[in-house]
C-alpha cells in the first residue's frame, strides 16, 4: 500500500516538475543550455507586435468565415422549428465536417497547424507538436490561455497545485489551468464580459477541441539539455481597434472587469523554422516584454 502510494506521488511530482518553477530555477545550473540562453537572453522581441497583430487577424478572420459557413449550412439544413433552438446552443454542437475543422483552417491559412499528445519527454505529462506542415521562424505558433490577474487582484486559491500559472515580467498571471476553480472563474468572466450577441473572449480551449487552435500554450514543456527551446514567450497587449466580432477567438480574459484595461495575452514565437512531428519546447526564462 505504502508502495503504490509513494509510485503514485513520484509519477505525480514527475510531470508536475517540469512547470514548477522554483524547480526549473533550482535545476537551472544542470541545464547548461537553459542557461546560456539565459545569459544571452536578449530583450528585443523576435517579431514585432504589428506582425503578431497581423497574424492573428489573418487566422481569426478565416476561423470566423469558415463559423459563418458553418452556421449557414447547418440552419439552411434544419426546420423552421428546430432554428431557434440550434442557434441559442450554436456554441456547444460539434462540427459537422472537417472542412470548418479549427486545425484544417490554421493549416490553409497558416501553412501548418498543432495538436496536444503524450510528450517526447520522458514523465512530462502533455506536450504540443506541430501536426502537419512547417513554421516558420518568427511564426506566432501558439498563445498562453486563462485569466489575466494583475498583480495586486486574488490568485491564491486558484493557484495552489496549479503549475499552469504564467508569471509576465511586470508581475501580471496568467492562470492558464484548465480544470477546477481555474475553469469556474473564467468561464464567470468571459461570461461577465459578454456585449449582447458578442463573446469577446473563447472558452472552447477549456475543452478537447478548442475554436482557437492556438490555444494550447500552457502545455508547451519546458526545454532541456537534449530537447532545446524552438519556441519563446512574447508578451502582447491586444489594441482597442482589435475587431469586436474576432475577439471570441481570444483566450483571455481580465479577472477585474475595466473597460479602459489593456488585454495581455502571451504568444508562443518560433525560434526556428519547426518542421511536422517535432514537438514544441519554450524556456520559462525567456520572455520578452
Amino acid at each position: 500500500m505504502t508502495k503504490n502510494l509513494l509510485k503514485i506521488l513520484n509519477d505525480k511530482w514527475s510531470s508536475y516538475k517540469y512547470r514548477f518553477v522554483p524547480w526549473v530555477a533550482l535545476n537551472l545550473r544542470k541545464n547548461e543550455r537553459t542557461l546560456r540562453q539565459v545569459k544571452e537572453r536578449s530583450q528585443d522581441k523576435l517579431v514585432l507586435d504589428e506582425e503578431v497583430h497581423a497574424s492573428l487577424l489573418h487566422l481569426f478572420r478565416q476561423l470566423f468565415k469558415s463559423d459563418v459557413r458553418r452556421h449557414g449550412e447547418v440552419m439552411r439544413l434544419l426546420p423552421l422549428s428546430s432554428r431557434n433552438v440550434y442557434q441559442s446552443h450554436a456554441e456547444t454542437l460539434r462540427r459537422p465536417d472537417r472542412r470548418h475543422d479549427p486545425c484544417e483552417v490554421m493549416l490553409d491559412s497558416m501553412g501548418f497547424s498543432i495538436e496536444r499528445r503524450p510528450s517526447s519527454m520522458e514523465s512530462a505529462g502533455t506536450g504540443v507538436f506541430v501536426a502537419k506542415g512547417m513554421v516558420p521562424k518568427g511564426a506566432t505558433v501558439a498563445m498562453y490561455p486563462g485569466t489575466v490577474y494583475q498583480t495586486h487582484e486574488p490568485i491564491f486559491f486558484q493557484s495552489l497545485r496549479n503549475p499552469f500559472v504564467f508569471r509576465c515580467i511586470d508581475g501580471v498571471l496568467i492562470d492558464g489551468n484548465d480544470r477546477g476553480i481555474s475553469k469556474i472563474v473564467y468561464r464567470s468572466c468571459s461570461g461577465r464580459d459578454r456585449l449582447g450577441p458578442f463573446r469577446l473572449s473563447d472558452i472552447t480551449w477549456l475543452t478537447a477541441n478548442p475554436d482557437n487552435p492556438l490555444a494550447v500554450g500552457q502545455y508547451v514543456n519546458n526545454c532541456s539539455n537534449e530537447k532545446p527551446a524552438n519556441v519563446c514567450y512574447q508578451e502582447f497587449d491586444v489594441p482597442a481597434e482589435f475587431p469586436l466580432e474576432l475577439r471570441q477567438y481570444l483566450p483571455n480574459v481580465n479577472y477585474r472587469h475595466d473597460t479602459q484595461m489593456p488585454l495581455r495575452c502571451v504568444v508562443l514565437v518560433a525560434l526556428k523554422n519547426i518542421h511536422s512531428g517535432e514537438e514544441l519546447f519554450s524556456n520559462y526564462y525567456t520572455i520578452v516584454h
